[in-house]
């Protein structure tokens, strides 16, 4: 599974959101969910690996990441020891190493920002609209 912070964005959402975190497994789906703070990646992770759980019957094996603080706090890297699922750190910022994540969320970006600007739609519903891209875009997008 690969995942990948964005945030802090420039405008907040219509939810006071300006962080977003998006999970990505090998078959390409993607899953984004929002959040006012980075802290809750921890838990928003752990519902992820749940459903993904009960829905495939399959464990998570390796999970790929940035350097980020909030993949390396010690709550985090205990909860994948425990689980067995062994980590892929990459150096931050770097589309090389983390490419999934990384373009997968530069494209949902690029196209959201389009389609806000052609529609004329104030920037705060660029949150919502990204989730609403990914659904389309994967058709797997459950939150």
């Amino acid at each position: 599974m690969f995942t990948y912070v964005l945030g802090p964005t420039k405008t907040s959402s219509i939810g006071s959101n300006h962080y977003f975190v998006s999970f990505i497994d090998y078959f390409r789906q993607c899953w984004i969910y929002t959040m006012k703070h980075k802290r809750k990646v921890l838990e928003l992770f752990v519902e992820r690996k749940k459903n993904m759980e009960k829905s495939t019957g399959r464990k998570i094996k390796i999970l790929r990441s940035d350097n980020g603080r909030e993949y390396i706090s010690d709550p985090f890297l205990l909860l994948c020891y425990n689980e067995g699922i062994e980590r892929h750190f990459t150096v931050r910022k770097t589309l090389q190493q983390n490419r999934v994540a990384e373009r997968m969320n530069m494209t949902l970006l690029e196209k959201i920002w389009c389609m806000l600007s052609n529609a004329g739609i104030p920037k705060s519903f660029g949150l919502r609209q990204w989730r609403m891209l990914a659904i389309s875009l994967t058709g797997c997008l459950r939150l």
